[in-house]
């Protein structure tokens, strides 16, 4: 009888794991901060291609998704082709500008000459087969290694862009798309808008059959050059054009969007219950008083926590062209930041990944990669479905304008801090390197705790002891460390 029973339950435990490892990425039920993928708790971690994997053919993908998942990072984005730039534009070998002969997009060719970037115009009544092979293997690619993909159907046009996408007039033989490059993504257009959410229920319903899929709607959609107020009524309609798509279909996938103007604005979907991921980009971001501008990922803790969705900080400045001094320190500091901040995805915008060198195989990248796998074991250690942002943790000790700090935590049990020295700014850290050395007042309950400090660059633990505390205020004083240093405590007996 006990052997039956036995028998019973594993069956049930197993046919559980199984089921939970057929869903697509969830909001996790136990904490709705983070997500449920392949049947665990997950944080989406990684420094990533400038989104253009699949449209660009002398992009080989799969030593690209082999460098992610030999540093355990689990986590990309594509556009998927309504919006792509100029040959080089911004930084040589950029992904998202391919060579024209390289261009593949979803749409066919024509039969008519006349396509500006070279060959023929585009059929927007016909899609290429070519293209979704290509699309659906890519995810395929990615689902073997464990890596989620981020599919942002559209970012905002410019007006560089506008006049080579397929969906300008002079590039489609149905003569679709006569407005100008502001005018794209809003309402008004109606046949524009049409071929727009198209595209977008194509594409949803093409990679449905994927677990490792997030749809989301549009980068910078307003605050490039149409406008919050414009922006807002459109990206609303692709919204409901992607969940329209998956109406009737077999799986669900959870849909994100850019928080854009001002807070509770017309390109403020936060708290949207159509949407189920909050999306930041940059590192603050602009005033969210202000009309235009995007909200960085840092802000969206600070201000949507309290919403209980999943806060993604989904594409930094960019790597390595755009940050400042140690450009890997300044990449490492906002990463760790933002996770240890209670974030549950975080891209690194990354330039070394280019047709010449997919795997972005550099020394430095390297050490962004692994700076990124630490901090992936770093909230690993920990049961960090239990823990909340904790600003009351650190009473003093961290004084000055240029020190940073973050913790979240499960109040007597465990506690994550991580502190950085950096000039603060809208977009990036700049760290300042020196020699520091701290004395923390901490708030922490009565027990016996494993106080591990750990070197963010490295991974390794640099300084432990054991403490046996009486309850109330504590002083914990760092090793001395040049720019960042992270802080465990685990109540004894916590594995």
């Amino acid at each position: 009888m006990i052997l039956r029973k036995v028998f019973t339950l594993a069956c049930f435990c197993t046919f559980m794991t199984v089921g939970l490892m057929g869903q697509t990425i969830q909001v996790n039920p136990a904490n709705p901060h983070y997500f449920l993928f392949e049947g665990k708790p997950t944080i989406l971690i990684t420094s990533a291609e400038h989104y253009g994997a699949v449209i660009n053919k002398a992009f080989d993908y799969v030593p690209y998704l082999d460098a992610l998942k030999a540093h355990e990072l689990n986590y990309t984005r594509i556009y998927p082709g309504a919006m792509f730039e100029t040959t080089d534009k911004w930084i040589s070998g950029n992904p998202v500008g391919p060579k024209p002969r390289d261009l593949i997009l979803p749409w066919a060719r024509s039969d008519q000459p006349g396509y500006i970037s070279g060959g023929n115009k585009f059929d927007l009544d016909r899609w290429d087969p070519a293209y979704f092979a290509r699309l659906k293997d890519f995810v395929a690619k990615a689902a073997k290694r464990g890596v989620v993909v981020e599919i942002c159907f559209f970012n905002s046009q410019y007006s560089d862009t506008w006049p080579i996408t397929p969906l300008y007039y002079e590039n489609n033989i149905q003569g679709v798309g006569r407005c100008g490059w502001k005018d794209a993504q809003a309402l008004g257009c109606d046949d524009l808008t049409r071929r727009e959410t198209d595209y977008v229920r194509k594409i949803t319903r093409e990679v449905n059959s994927f677990d490792n899929v997030i749809l989301e709607i549009c980068d910078e959609c307003a605050s490039i050059g149409t406008g919050v107020e414009r922006a807002g009524p459109w990206v609303s309609a692709m919204v409901s054009a992607a969940l329209d798509a998956e109406r009737d279909l077999p799986k669900k996938h959870l849909v994100a969007q850019e928080v854009e103007g001002p807070f509770s604005g017309a390109m403020d979907f936060s708290a949207d219950p159509r949407l189920s991921i909050i999306t930041g980009q940059y590192l603050r971001g602009t005033d969210p008083t202000e009309r235009g501008g995007e909200m960085g990922g840092l802000r969206g803790l600070d201000y949507k926590y309290g919403i209980n969705k999943p806060i993604e900080l989904n594409e930094t400045d960019w790597y390595p062209i755009w940050y400042k001094g140690d450009q890997i320190a300044d990449m490492r500091v906002e990463a760790w930041e933002f996770i240890v901040g209670g974030g549950a995805g975080f891209n690194n915008l990354n330039g070394v990944y280019t047709p010449q060198n997919p795997a972005g195989k550099t020394p430095e990248n390297e050490k962004i990669l692994d700076a990124l796998q630490h901090l992936r074991h770093f909230m690993e250690s920990f049961d960090f479905l239990k823990m909340r942002p904790d600003p009351g943790f650190v009473v003093s000790g961290l004084d000055g304008s240029d020190v940073h700090h973050r913790t979240i935590s499960e109040a007597g049990s465990q506690y994550a801090t991580y502190i950085h020295r950096s000039g603060d700014g809208s977009s990036a850290y700049t760290v300042k390197p020196g020699n520091y050395q701290e004395k923390l007042v901490v708030d922490l309950p009565e027990g016996n705790y494993k106080v591990d400090w750990v070197d963010p660059a490295r991974g390794k633990v640099i300084a432990t002891e054991n403490l046996q505390h009486p309850g109330g205020y504590c002083v914990l004083s760092t090793p001395p460390y040049t720019v960042d240093i992270a802080l465990r405590i685990k109540a004894q007996g916590r594995s």
